[in-house]
């Protein structure tokens, strides 16, 4: 039986481009000039179709943009399509973004009773639940208190726990392991095996694709709106990576007129042992290891890896740059280590650049553009882009104890 049906849907917006030169001029008129601009056609997703059938755990991977999130949305109606048809049977819950459909001023339990409301339960339903909803979350000691006093770990918390316990047909989740714990996650991973065991339809998109392929029964990859592979799950993640290496399309730079007095070899990444790994998760232990053969001594060399977004934003950068120490290189092979303690990358596929050059030299001695991909994988809570490692103390002039020391929500 096939719960879920898209037929040949496209979702277009139409965008007014925005001039920066009329921030100088009034609202009003600003408003008026953007009703006389044209507007361009931006297509989330083209022309897309795939069926989902009951009992089936279908992952959706691919870039930023790729129009993953546009099609959970279509299937949950927060928008339409323009074209095409959406078929859904069965009662469907979706969690697609941190505390989607709460109420902020409704406290927890509220909103619980709420969210089982929408999907069709009656209030008996939902009180046999309740305890099992609030258990998983963990928010017990607030669970009356407004929703909008949560933290955003709380909020994913909850709102993943109502979605997994009032047993809908249907199951969307998009990026719900980007926010919690380690505990969390593995939780949520052990829930989501239990509802597929049961016959629930799973819709699964994240970053994480050792996740995807660990859960998912088949999976699409998106590639700008467009629907680029349909299969297994290792073949797919395997194709995303293999399309990500293809269009990183490498590109060695050197001064012209000389020979390179540096070549690069390889870039690797490794764990604290030396093992090649496939994948980390942000927040591991990384080595990445610089191979390369030099030709002439060069007396202050400069080793470079530069991150790139699937997107092409440089990210950022390990450097020797900034060390007061001068790195002499004779003549030779060599290799070049750069650790981290913890890595401090999103969930996703990163391209990586290596350069080399010399200290306050304009031109490179040689570079290997985008010529290694990285994959990292959910791993510790990140609460924005980054993941900054850090180290703390804690001082203050009451040591703490149980009169003065109440436990707060994290």
């Amino acid at each position: 039986m096939i719960d879920l049906k898209f037929d040949h849907v496209t979702k277009v917006y139409r965008i007014r481009q925005y001039d920066t030169d009329e921030e100088r001029i009034s609202p009003l008129l600003r408003k008026i000039n953007s009703l006389r601009r044209p507007r361009h056609e931006f297509y989330a997703v083209r022309d897309v179709s795939f069926e989902i059938e009951r009992g089936e755990a279908l992952g959706i991977i691919g870039h930023n943009g790729a129009g993953k999130s546009t099609i959970l949305k279509l299937l949950s109606n927060i928008t339409t399509p323009t074209s095409g048809e959406i078929r859904v049977n069965g009662r469907l819950a979706a969690l697609i973004e941190v505390g989607s459909g709460f109420h902020p001023e409704l406290t927890g339990r509220e909103n619980i009773y709420l969210n089982g409301s929408i999907l069709g339960m009656r209030r008996r339903e939902i009180n046999l639940k309740l305890d099992s909803i609030i258990d998983f979350a963990g928010v017990r000691e607030f669970i009356d208190t407004p929703v909008k006093r949560f933290s955003s770990g709380m909020y994913v918390r909850l709102g993943f726990s109502i979605a997994a316990f009032l047993e809908p047909d249907i199951l969307l989740l998009d990026e719900v392991l980007a926010v919690g714990d380690a505990a969390f996650q593995a939780q949520c991973l052990q829930r989501i095996g239990e509802l597929k065991k049961a016959g629930t339809t799973i819709v699964f998109i994240s970053h994480d694709l050792g996740a995807v392929e660990r859960l998912c029964d088949r999976v699409l990859l998106l590639k700008r709106g467009e629907l680029a592979a349909s299969g297994a799950p290792a073949e797919i993640v395997t194709a995303y990576q293999n399309d990500a290496t293809l269009s990183s399309e490498s590109v060695e730079v050197h001064k012209k007129g000389e020979t390179k007095e540096i070549e690069i070899r390889t870039l690797s990444f490794r764990d604290p042992e030396g093992r090649i790994r496939p994948a980390f998760r942000t927040a591991e232990p990384l080595v990445a290891l610089v191979e390369f053969e030099a030709h002439e001594p060069i007396s202050d060399a400069i080793f470079s890896i530069i991150f790139i977004t699937a997107e092409g934003h440089v990210l950022c950068e390990l450097t020797t740059e900034t060390s007061t120490e001068r790195l002499c290189v004779a003549r030779g092979p060599g290799t070049i280590e750069f650790r981290m303690e913890e890595l401090a990358l999103l969930p996703g596929i990163y391209f990586t650049s290596v350069l080399i050059k010399k200290r306050n030299a304009p031109d490179l001695i040689h570079c290997q553009h985008k010529s290694t991909v990285l994959r990292v994988d959910v791993g510790k809570e990140v609460h924005g882009n980054f993941y900054l490692p850090q180290q703390w103390q804690l001082r203050q002039t009451e040591p703490a104890s149980e009169d003065n020391c109440v436990p707060t929500g994290s």
